[in-house]
Parts: structure tokens; C-alpha cells; sequence
């Protein structure tokens, strides 16, 4: 029985075209995330395997704990750099070949901005030319002090006391140095996550909304109903086909991605801290870059997992496919409409709703934190357990539904 509802939903060339859609945007997705380009030392770009090789290359040379002594040296090579005469060049091809020159450190520039900036919430890409060896050493301690002046002032209104004094504990439970190495293939693939997840959750969507509305739009559901395990383990076998049809696409679709960009790029640095990419410099989860990697896959898995269910839920409940194919639209971009208002209350809301686990890659990187009970925690736990006991209880609701529909 599953087997046929499987066949059924695949048999649809409106299914077809969607898988086909889904094959195309994932290769295109694939394409620019591994497409990286390298500038060589007479100022000319190239790009493909050849590209990724020589700024590994030259990114590897730099490999290693990332203490007081390595970053002294990046900010003397920095300031080298800027003091040569292809930098201080007017002409294109002169000041490309002094960026040639840094593709070596641009990886710990970045960071350099990161915690020299003038503010928590500020970035500067010019803020590392400015720099001295004297301030090498204030390098881990600029996260601790930017992060306490901006709960005293900005943000001192949006924690309370326990959830301050969380954020900073977590700060300083950090081991550094960090270790630094060459992480462009997990930094591209994190970068274009959340792009994959999304469509592949749009194609499942609707998928998903054809499978408990297909009798009542055939008028079959007489037929249906009526059978002698019409409204036991035919239900069943709906609910397992769509849970099956959800598992095998999304992993195959995440995984290929994953593999591709990998393979291409290389998995070095996957033990590192998030931290040594600087978009996750600010990050206050003691992770891992393969644990990053494991929250990404297992958050969109489990928001693909909710929103497809909720859309077979509204399906059966209102025996429209219309209707359930928007939820996953309703889902993913009512948030960026909420996310104007500027108020706690509203950013506590918007931290819980299910697009979040589509796009953990960031997720990571906001400051949303809950508390109850004396317990302070992020929210990327939260919305795993919620949806996770969510997805869990939406199943027996959405079997009582359909069981008991009433035959037109």
C-alpha cells in the first residue's frame, strides 16, 4: 500500500517537473558554491580546480594554533602588503596583484575585523590595515569585551540578568587559541545551506499536499472510505509514504550537496571551532565545524519533516492541495515581514518559528536564548526538541483526521 501511494504521487507529471526542477536548482546551487576564484601573482583571476588548489595551497601555509605570535605575523604580513607599491597603485591589475599577495591570510584578516571592531554589532573590512603588532594580544579578549558592552548598552534591555550572564559564560568557556586551517569547502557549503534546504522543502511541500487530497480531487474517495482498510491501514500507509517519500529525498538531496561541494573543495578543518570563520566569530555555541554540519542536516530534516506534515494535515482537514501547498511558502517568508518589528517579545517569537531549522547556518549566529526554570539555553536546541515533539504528535492527529473524514 505504501509502494501505491508512492506511485501515485510520482506518477503525476506535476511531481516529475518538480523533481526535475529540484535536480537543476541543486546543481546550480552546487556550481556557485564551489566556484572560487584565484588571483595569481601577475594580477590575472582563474577559477576552477586548478583555483581551489592554489588557495588552499596558499591558505595551508598558514595552518596552526592561532595564538598572540600567528597573529602578530599576519598583521605585520598585512601591513607589508599594504605598504607595497602594486597596493598603492591606482592601476586594476597592480592592486590585484597585491591582493595576490593575501590570499594567504584573508581568512584571519576577516577575523582580525571581526574582533577589532568598534562595536559588537559593527564590521569594518578596513579595520585590520589600522592594526599593530602591539595588539595582537587583545585579540581573544576583544569577543569577551565587545559582548559585555553590548549587553550593558545596546541589548540591555532585550536579556535578563541570567540570560547576560549565560551569554558571557559561554564566551569564556571557549578554549583558545583556536587552531586555524584552510576551511573553504565547509565555509561555501554553510554559506549555501539554507538556498538547498528551502527548495527541497518547496518541492516536498508539494509533493506532500497531493497525497491525502488525491482521492477527494479524483472523486474516489467513495471507493476509498468505503474499502476494508480504507480507514485503517490505508491512512497508515499514507502517512508511512510520506514520511518515507520526505527521509529519502531530503538526505539524497542534502547529501549529494554536501558530497559535491566537499569533494571538490576538501573537508580540511572539519574539527575546528566555528569560530575561526569569521561570520561565525560572534557565535556563543561551543561546536565544532562537523557538529555545525550535523545541526544543519538534522534541523532541515526535521523543518522538512514538520512543514510536510502540516501540509498533509491541511490537505486532509480541508481536501484542497491548494491550500497545503502554501504553507510552506506562509512558513518560510512571513518571518521576513515580523522581522522589522523591533521589539523582544517579537524576536523571542520569530527565534521559535520553524524557518530557523531551515537555515541553522545562521541560526547559530543569532543571540536568541530562552530561559525556564533557572535553565538558560540557545534556541538551535529548543527547535530541534520542539518540532522534533511537534512532528511526533501531529502524527496521530493527522490519522484521526483523515480516518473519520466523511465521504462527499
Amino acid at each position: 500500500m505504501i509502494r501505491y501511494e508512492l506511485k501515485k504521487v510520482f506518477s503525476r507529471t506535476g511531481s516529475r517537473i518538480a523533481l526535475l526542477v529540484l535536480l537543476i536548482v541543486t546543481a546550480v546551487t552546487c556550481y556557485f558554491a564551489a566556484d572560487i576564484t584565484y588571483v595569481d601573482a601577475d594580477g590575472t583571476s582563474r577559477k576552477g580546480p586548478s583555483a581551489a588548489a592554489a588557495l588552499k595551497s596558499e591558505q595551508k601555509a598558514w595552518a596552526g594554533q592561532l595564538d598572540e605570535e600567528r597573529i602578530r605575523k599576519v598583521i605585520a604580513e598585512n601591513r607589508r602588503i599594504r605598504a607595497t607599491p602594486e597596493y598603492n597603485s591606482k592601476d586594476l591589475t597592480e592592486k590585484e596583484i597585491a591582493y595576490s599577495q593575501g590570499q594567504g591570510i584573508q581568512v584571519i584578516r576577516d577575523l582580525l575585523n571581526a574582533s577589532y571592531a568598534d562595536g559588537f554589532r559593527d564590521y569594518n573590512y578596513y579595520r585590520a590595515d589600522s592594526l599593530t603588532e602591539s595588539d595582537a594580544p587583545q585579540f581573544y579578549k576583544n569577543r569577551i569585551r565587545l559582548l559585555k558592552e553590548w549587553l550593558a548598552e545596546e541589548a540591555k534591555d532585550q536579556y535578563s540578568d541570567a540570560e547576560k550572564e549565560y551569554l558571557i559564560s559561554q564566551y569564556q568557556k571557549i578554549k583558545t587559541p583556536f587552531f586555524y586551517d584552510y576551511i573553504t569547502g565547509w565555509v561555501q557549503l554553510f554559506e549555501y545551506s539554507p538556498a538547498i534546504i528551502m527548495i527541497t522543502l518547496l518541492v516536498l511541500g508539494y509533493l506532500s499536499a497531493e497525497i491525502f487530497a488525491s482521492e477527494f480531487a479524483w472523486k474516489t474517495d467513495a471507493i476509498f472510505f468505503s474499502s476494508f482498510h480504507g480507514r485503517r491501514k490505508a491512512v497508515q500507509a499514507k502517512i508511512k509514504a510520506g514520511f518515507l517519500m520526505v527521509t529519502v529525498i531530503y538526505f539524497a538531496v542534502f547529501l549529494l550537496y554536501a558530497a559535491a561541494i566537499l569533494l571538490y573543495l576538501g573537508t580540511d578543518g572539519w574539527n575546528l571551532a566555528v569560530q575561526v570563520s569569521w561570520t561565525s566569530w560572534k557565535c556563543f555555541y561551543n561546536i565544532l565545524i562537523w557538529q555545525k554540519f550535523l545541526l544543519i542536516m538534522a534541523g532541515g530534516y526535521t523543518g522538512c519533516l514538520f512543514i510536510s506534515f502540516l501540509s498533509m494535515f491541511v490537505s486532509a482537514k480541508t481536501k484542497s492541495a491548494v491550500l497545503a501547498v502554501m504553507i510552506p511558502f506562509i512558513l518560510i517568508f512571513i518571518p521576513s515581514f515580523l522581522g522589522s518589528i523591533n521589539h523582544p517579545a517579537v524576536s523571542k517569537i520569530l527565534g521559535l518559528l520553524p524557518d530557523q531549522l531551515l537555515q541553522i547556518s545562521s541560526s547559530i549566529n543569532y543571540f536568541n536564548v530562552y530561559s525556564a526554570g533557572g535553565i538558560v539555553t540557545g534556541a538551535v536546541p529548543v527547535l530541534l526538541i520542539l518540532y522534533s515533539v511537534l512532528t511526533a504528535g501531529l502524527l496521530p492527529v493527522l490519522y484521526q483526521v483523515y480516518r473519520k473524514k466523511q465521504i462527499s
